[in-house]
């Protein structure tokens, strides 16, 4: 009986090339929405250090009581609940943007991302990695596609920025409750202000860090288009 020849493995498709304009122009608008906030907090941190803390002290009065808020305050609240609530909306459309891109750089390459999937969530929020790895995802589906090129100088410049409002729990994450942050605003305003601007700053600079690294490689997935029409 003669030997059967295995059959040689069927390779695993390419895979298959995602648009990203439309994922990048919801990214970047909401990124402008979240500097808006931003900025209204801001107006907020100054106007509560205009106003001046009232005589009956800050809200949180310690040892569990407080103090009805002013409307003032009350406002403040509102405003950052609304911020908060744009910032989820933020990092929902710039994860959808990253993973379009993610996907595209493994498609054009052919190679693998050096860092698995899940990490495009998790490295975010796990202390320390968080620090590396969302730069790194972004730079590594640039230079995939593009291992001539230097990395975008705007891209450190973003993660830089990024960086810089989470230092210190002032900033995207506030290590205080909104009623603390009011008594910081009553007592030292400024660290407040410049913690608002950096994180202005750093939604303007990802904005044109998408836009950049978009253009870049949509003109690689036109060129890929035209090869195989």
């Amino acid at each position: 009986m003669s030997e059967q020849e295995t059959p040689a493995p069927t390779p695993e498709p390419a895979p298959a090339l995602r648009q990203v304009r439309g994922a990048a122009r919801c990214a970047i608008v909401a990124l402008g929405l979240a500097a808006l906030a931003w900025v209204a907090r801001a107006v907020w941190h100054l106007r509560l250090a205009m106003t001046g803390q009232p005589a009956s002290g800050p809200p949180d009065q310690g040892g569990g009581a407080h103090r009805p808020l002013t409307a003032l305050e009350d406002s403040y609240h509102l405003v950052s609940s609304v911020g908060g609530v744009v910032t989820v909306v933020c990092a929902l459309a710039f994860l959808s943007w990253l993973d379009r891109v993610r996907d595209n750089a493994r498609a054009l390459s052919g190679a693998e991302p050096r860092y698995a999937y899940f990490w495009l969530f998790l490295g975010w929020i796990l202390p320390v990695v968080n620090l590396w790895i969302p730069r790194g995802i972004v730079a590594d589906a640039h230079r995939s596609v593009f291992p001539d090129r230097p990395l975008p100088a705007i891209v450190n410049w973003w993660w830089g920025l990024w960086l810089a409002g989470l230092a210190g729990g002032a900033g995207l994450i506030y290590a205080d409750s909104t009623d603390e942050v009011i008594a910081r605003a009553y007592t030292d305003v400024l660290p407040l202000l410049a913690a608002d601007a950096v994180i202005v700053a750093a939604a303007g600079t990802a904005a044109l860090m998408i836009r950049t690294l978009t253009t870049a490689q949509q003109q690689r997935l036109d060129e890929a288009a035209r090869l195989h029409a």
